[in-house]
């Protein structure tokens, strides 16, 4: 049985500590290889005249000191959720409004293309975008991802509302 996303998210509101979600609770997404688990940290204190350049710095400390600290706790409950839901478990904070992820997988994606479109993605890499024909696929998408936002939201939603329904309805 394949377990909808709000069940999965609202297994890991249940189970991750209180210290890591009183900022807000977890932004989880799944897909059908991976739930990807982003926390929301606190800012470090800085001045308000403090440069870029130094917030950067102090932001990626505060990421690199929560990533540290957990580790051990995260692995575990990553254990615990790949059992209960068949998926691999990938982490991420967000902090000040820059988000890194800590671990994801990469999923092959096989797909077949015909000469137009193997000629957009070696035009990407004759131009230094990118590296291989998988890089410049990737790049793709992410940019198709990037000005559809609002359009791949309603879609997402619509299917969660369809396996809401599916999951109400008889056992087969």
């Amino acid at each position: 049985m394949i377990t909808p996303s709000a069940d999965i998210t609202a297994w890991f509101s249940g189970r991750l500590p209180a210290a890591w979600t009183r900022h807000g609770g977890p932004d989880v997404v799944v897909d059908r290889e991976e739930i990807t688990v982003v926390l929301e940290i606190a800012a470090p204190t800085l001045d308000d005249d403090t440069a870029e350049s130094t917030r950067s710095e102090a932001i990626a400390g505060r990421i690199a000191g929560f990533r540290d600290e957990t580790r051990e706790q995260r692995v575990s409950i990553a254990r615990e959720a790949e059992q209960r839901f068949e998926r691999k478990v990938a982490w991420g904070v967000s902090c000040d409004g820059h988000t890194a992820l800590f671990t994801h997988i990469a999923v092959p994606a096989m797909t077949r293309l015909r000469q137009p479109e193997r000629q957009v993605l070696d035009t990407l890499i004759a131009a230094g975008v990118a590296k291989s024909r998988a890089d410049a696929l990737a790049w793709c998408v992410k940019l198709v991802g990037q000005h559809t936002d609002e359009w791949l939201a309603d879609l997402r939603r619509a299917i969660d509302d369809v396996d809401r329904v599916r999951a109400e309805g008889p056992a087969v």
